[in-house]
C-alpha cells in the first residue's frame, strides 16, 4: 500500500495510518471490541460459507490477523526494524518487497516451527480451565491499547474527537450486547437483534466520518524554549551560522514519548542547549505533514523518531540513534 501510494505521488511514511483521526477511532473501537469478545460479552461463532469455501477459513483468518497485528503495532516496530523499513522505503518496489517479506516470514516464524515440527507442540501447555481465564485476562490489555488511541485521538482531533469516539464505545457494547443475547433466543428475536445491532453500527460508523479532516493544535516538545519545525526556519536557523536540534516525533509514537520523558526532558539536558544556545525544532508528525516527511526521508528514514543535530556551519546533520540516551545527546552537542 505505501509503494502504491507513493508512485501515485503521495508523501507518506511508516506508521502513516495513524495520522488520520478516522483511523486511529477505527482500530480503538476494533481493539474495544475485541476486548469485549474476550470479555465474554459476545461470541463469534464458526463462519462456514459451503463446503466449496470451508478450507479458506484458515489462511484467510490468518492472513487478516496479521494485517490488523502489523497495521496497529506499526509504531512499536520502528526501534527494531528502523533500519529495515528505511532502507526498503528507499529502494525500487521490487526490493522493498522482498524485504517486507522477508520480515513477514520473520513474524510468522514460530508457526511455522510448530507446523514443520508438530512434536514441539508437546512442549505446550495442556489446554483446561486456565485458558478461559488467560482468555478473559487478555481482555484487559485490549482495553488498555484503546484506552492509549483514545489519547492519540485527542493529540490529532481535539475534545471533541475524543467525545465522539467514547460515545462510538459505549453504542458499541451495545450492539455486541444485542448481539450476545439474541444469539440463542426465536428467529424473529434474533432478527430483532441483529437489525438493532446493525443500525448501532451504522450510527458509530457515521459518527466516526464527522472526524474526517480534524485535527488539533500540535503537541508540546519536550525541550526547553522549543518552536514548530518548519523548512524555512531550518534553513534561516542554520544560514545564520545557529546550531539546531530537530526533534521528529508524533503522538502515536512510543519510542518518541519515552525518550522525551526519560532524555530529553533532563535538566542537564536542557542546561546545556541553553549553554550552547541551541535551537529545539520540534517537527510534529503526528498529523499528515508532507514536509516532515520529506526531513526523514532525506535522511534514510520512513518514520519517526528522528533526531538530528546540525552543527554550526555543518554540511549535513548529526543522526542519533532512535533510542536516546543521555551520554549521546551530550556527546553529539560538545563534538
Amino acid at each position: 500500500m505505501i509503494v502504491v501510494l507513493r508512485q501515485s505521488g503521495a508523501a507518506v511514511g511508516w506508521g502513516f495510518q495513524l495520522q488520520e483521526p478516522v483511523a486511529v477511532a477505527g482500530f480503538a473501537l476494533l481493539i474495544f471490541a475485541v476486548g469485549l469478545n474476550l470479555s465474554g460479552v459476545f461470541e463469534v461463532g464458526s463462519i462456514t460459507m459451503g463446503d466449496s469455501l470451508a478450507g479458506r477459513s484458515g489462511p484467510l483468518g490468518a492472513f487478516f490477523t496479521g494485517v490488523l497485528a502489523v497495521a496497529v503495532a506499526a509504531p512499536c516496530t520502528a526501534p527494531f526494524m528502523a533500519a529495515a523499513l528505511g532502507f526498503a522505503l528507499t529502494q525500487s518496489t521490487a526490493s522493498a518487497m522482498l524485504i517486507f517479506f522477508s520480515l513477514g516470514i520473520g513474524f510468522a516464524l514460530p508457526f511455522l516451527i510448530l507446523g514443520l515440527w508438530p512434536r514441539a507442540l508437546s512442549f505446550l501447555p495442556k489446554p483446561g480451565t486456565w485458558m478461559l481465564r488467560l482468555k478473559q485476562f487478555l481482555a484487559f490489555p485490549m482495553y488498555g491499547a484503546a484506552a492509549w488511541l483514545t489519547w492519540v485521538l485527542a493529540q490529532e482531533a481535539g475534545p471533541n474527537g475524543v467525545v465522539v469516539l467514547l460515545a462510538a464505545m459505549v453504542a458499541l457494547s451495545l450492539a455486541a450486547w444485542l448481539w450476545g443475547v439474541t444469539r440463542n433466543l426465536s428467529n424473529a428475536a434474533r432478527g430483532i437483534g441483529v437489525a438493532a445491532a446493525l443500525m448501532i453500527v451504522a450510527a458509530i460508523l457515521y459518527g466516526l466520518a464527522t472526524l474526517s479532516g480534524t485535527a488539533a493544535p500540535p503537541a508540546t516538545a519536550a525541550g526547553a524554549a522549543a518552536e514548530g519545525f518548519t523548512d524555512a526556519k531550518l534553513a534561516a536557523l542554520r544560514a545564520s551560522g545557529q546550531p539546531v536540534f530537530v526533534d521528529a516525533t508524533a503522538a502515536w509514537c512510543i519510542t518518541c514519548l519515552v525518550n522525551e520523558k526519560a532524555v530529553l526532558s533532563r535538566a542537564s539536558v536542557k542546561d546545556a542547549f541553553a549553554q550552547r544556545h541551541i535551537a529545539y525544532l520540534v517537527a510534529d508528525w503526528t498529523n499528515r505533514n508532507a514536509a516532515i516527511t520529506r526531513l526523514l526521508s532525506a535522511n534514510g528514514r520512513s518514520g519517526v523518531p528522528l533526531y538530528l543535530y546540525y552543527p554550526p556551519g555543518a554540511d549535513k546533520p548529526v543522526v542519533l540513534l532512535q533510542i536516546l540516551t543521555e551520554a549521546e545527546i551530550l556527546s553529539a552537542i560538545s563534538s
